[in-house]
């Protein structure tokens, strides 16, 4: 196996030194458009550092093929889906991302109908895919990516009906010495929380609502607590219908009260517009302008403290036919990882899902054509491996008379 790494920021270097301990790949290429950064990144023999203009298709093509790479990690935001996603298909090469391509909201009922979901332009070409026998498995971060996994280990071994898959993430992280410092892409969090969010419902399909609908506190497990949790729109809502049988889909996040009204003030303002505007003769967007003022993430480590959650919330009838109320659940400290791999706990969290999935292809565990997501392989495989590089899950039982959203 040789694996283009396409991006070397926060995600892509806590790749790099989780897969440093791992033997099942001949070579990883961490490609970046800054090569400076590349190179950090490349803390391995087996790692080479490369250049790469993660917006063309053909500049990802001819990365591939220069280097002779069976598989293309996406480790960049998802304005580049599309062209990686399109590169990789071009040079031959199975293709895994983290974040689908981008959505767009209904033109005149934005709250209320779906208009461009989340990975339609992927799905759109599927048949070429698996025409093919290539594989692209989308959304295998955390969330996407162990949620979804964890949507069908509940469903093969923990439910016999599900009424709702319900995303729940939630974390009691600190940063020192800042006000507002935000532990992962802003560019993506605004993305994220200011799209209409989108609930999935038998007999109804998607639909959206309006943002921070919904809300709730959550209580999550290992001392981070309660936590209220809004409706956003998220991958994980788009691909569990797909395979596995739910009445209801939904994703909350614990942004809390300070974060939402920032986000609304960014929206209110225009900041969170990604068209360009003119200052004094230069057009720049003004989310990459937000984006630029704040803290990057991935150096916030030394400063963040206390634990992340990513989890599932199902609910439904177990298999002794009896209801039940389950969280799956994955927590990361930021002080252990930071003392074990100088990465953060959220972009840690993030990168090690991907990892774990390469290694399954790699030794054949895991194997499909066409576009698919986490859902569509066996899931104890991969939560065994979580286990084996030494960052173990959890099941938490819920009061039966409460119920996801």
């Amino acid at each position: 196996m040789r694996i283009l790494l396409v991006g070397a920021g926060g995600v892509g270097a806590a790749f790099a030194a989780i897969a440093e301990r791992r033997d099942f790949y001949d070579r990883i290429v961490i490609a970046d458009y800054d090569l400076a950064r590349a190179e950090q990144a490349a803390i391995d023999p087996r790692f080479v550092a490369a250049q790469v203009d993660a917006s063309d298709p053909a500049s990802i093509e001819a990365l591939c093929r220069e280097y002779a790479i069976t598989h293309v990690m996406n480790a960049v935001d998802p304005r580049f889906v599309m062209p990686i996603f399109d590169g990789a298909f071009a040079a031959g090469a199975d293709y895994l991302d983290m974040a689908m391509s981008l959505s767009y909201p209904h033109p005149t009922e934005p709250y209320a109908r779906c208009g461009v979901k989340l990975g339609d332009a992927q799905f759109a070409k599927a048949h070429e895919w698996e025409r093919t026998g290539r594989l692209a498995l989308v959304g295998i971060g955390v969330e996407p990516g162990l949620s979804d996994v964890f949507a069908r280990y509940a469903a093969d071994e923990l439910f016999s009906e599900i009424d709702e898959l319900g995303t729940r993430d939630g974390s009691n992280l600190t940063v020192e010495g800042y006000d507002f410092a935000p532990s992962f892409s802003i560019w993506t969090t605004i993305e994220e929380c200011l799209n209409p969010p989108v609930i999935w419902e038998k007999g109804k399909g998607w639909f959206t609502t309006p943002p921070f609908s919904e809300p709730e506190v959550f209580d999550f497990p290992e001392g981070i607590g309660p936590v209220e949790c809004v409706n956003v729109e998220h991958e994980e809502v788009l691909l569990m219908p797909r395979w596995v049988d739910c009445k209801r889909a939904t994703f909350k996040y614990g942004l809390g009260d300070e974060f939402i009204d920032v986000l609304k003030t960014l929206h209110k303002l225009g900041l969170d517009k990604t068209d360009k505007v003119k200052v004094g003769g230069v057009e720049v967007s003004p989310r990459d302008v937000v984006a630029a003022c704040l803290p990057n993430p991935a150096e916030l480590g030394p400063q963040m403290k206390g634990k992340t959650c990513a989890g599932l919330w199902v609910t439904g009838k177990g298999t002794d036919g009896q209801p039940r109320s389950t969280y799956l659940y994955h927590v990361v400290d930021n002080e252990e990882v930071m003392a074990d791999y100088g990465h953060q706990c959220v972009v840690w969290q993030t990168a090690i899902n991907p990892v774990i999935a390469l290694e399954l292809l790699a030794t054949g565990v895991w194997s499909g054509a066409g576009i698919l997501g986490p859902e569509a392989f066996a899931p104890k495989p991969f939560l065994d491996l979580l286990v084996d590089y030494g960052s173990p899950w959890g099941i938490k039982e819920m009061p039966i008379a409460e119920t996801a959203s």
